[in-house]
């Protein structure tokens, strides 16, 4: 494959559970719909794999998300890698117990005998008027967990990087897929490339201020840096690509030059994830902040189900230059 060659975020995913599967026996894929012929699932992400590889190693389960991940835990325990789809994010909710107090726990409850080595895909985000129990952010509710490693890539490069390395991390991982930018197309991984968990990107380097994002919200960033620099205004623009453990050096170094922090994430504002990067940044870099750190996300509200109300619950890239524009006018 050509490093100038693109792909979407989905045929990455696919790719990626594809060349894991092929390297290594031990790795499953489990969940509702997985296999063929039900298309590999709502959206295709794992459609192939079942017919390439055998239903004993790609398997279509009930509509329980509780028994899918405890399957997955269990597997995992027999030296299995499964990677365990749970449809859609807001569904985690129903294997809460299985993913905080088991999957999250057994190595520590073990004193360390067994690790738990499963990847839950689950894809999330506004934009398909699903309404507000389908397409919740809720990356803080897993970060705040000791266990669980939380990713959430913006392109497909990363989300392939990202997927191999989750399958070969020892502990529970939940990798987020942003369902409205499937099918965007970026530029292609290195065959076999991964990206280390933990790890963020500099995306666009700049001296004024830091916006620091994840998932959709990076293409959102960029556009809104894209604009700025056009204005005179240099935005530095970090994508975190994993939210736990998230990135404390680069951000820090990147705050530290710029005296700026902006963080975006679609989640709803109160108590999110932009609320620990701030408080983080407040706390090392008090005495270097030109203006303090401010965080923009969704609404403090149910994702609407209603088209304009939908498209205005999320930050845009016009919120992100607002955004930036008010930093500086601050100090």
């Amino acid at each position: 494959m050509s490093d100038t060659s693109q792909i979407t975020i989905l045929q990455a995913i696919n790719k990626a559970l594809t060349d894991a599967m092929a390297e290594d026996d031990s790795v499953l894929v489990l969940g509702e719909e997985v296999a063929d012929p039900e298309e590999g699932g709502i959206v295709g992400v794992t459609k192939g794999l079942s017919t390439r590889f055998g239903p004993h190693r790609v398997r279509s389960t009930p509509i329980s998300e509780q028994a899918i991940i405890g399957a997955a835990i269990g597997a995992s325990l027999a030296g299995f890698k499964p990677v365990a789809e749970i449809m859609l994010m807001n569904f985690t909710t129903v294997a809460m117990d299985m993913i905080v107090n088991h999957a999250a726990k057994l190595r520590f409850m073990s004193g360390g005998q067994t690790h738990v080595p499963i990847v839950i895909r689950t894809m999330t985000g506004a934009g398909f008027g699903t309404g507000g129990q389908h397409c919740d952010y809720l990356e803080a509710w897993f970060a705040h967990t000791a266990g669980i490693k939380v990713v959430a890539p913006s392109n497909a490069a990363d989300a392939y990087g990202l997927m191999r390395s989750a399958i070969e991390d020892p502990d529970p991982v939940l990798f987020i897929e942003n369902l409205p930018t499937y099918w965007t197309p970026s530029a292609a991984p290195q065959p076999g490339a991964r990206v280390p968990l933990g790890k963020a990107s500099v995306l666009s380097p700049g001296q004024d201020v830091t916006v620091i994002a994840y998932a959709r919200m990076v293409q959102e960033a960029q556009a809104a840096v894209a604009s700025l620099k056009a204005g005179g205004i240099s935005a530095e623009l970090i994508d975190l690509r994993s939210v736990a453990p998230w990135d404390r050096r680069t951000v820090l170094e990147s705050v530290a030059r710029t005296g700026r922090a902006l963080v975006v994430h679609e989640a709803v504002t109160p108590f999110g994830v932009g609320a620990e990067i701030s408080a983080v940044i407040h706390e090392e870099l008090f005495s270097r902040l030109k203006a303090p750190v401010k965080r923009l996300g969704g609404a403090f509200c149910p994702v609407p189900f209603s088209k304009p109300l939908e498209t205005a619950f999320a930050p845009r890239a016009a919120d992100i230059e607002a955004a930036v524009r008010s930093l500086l006018a601050a100090a």
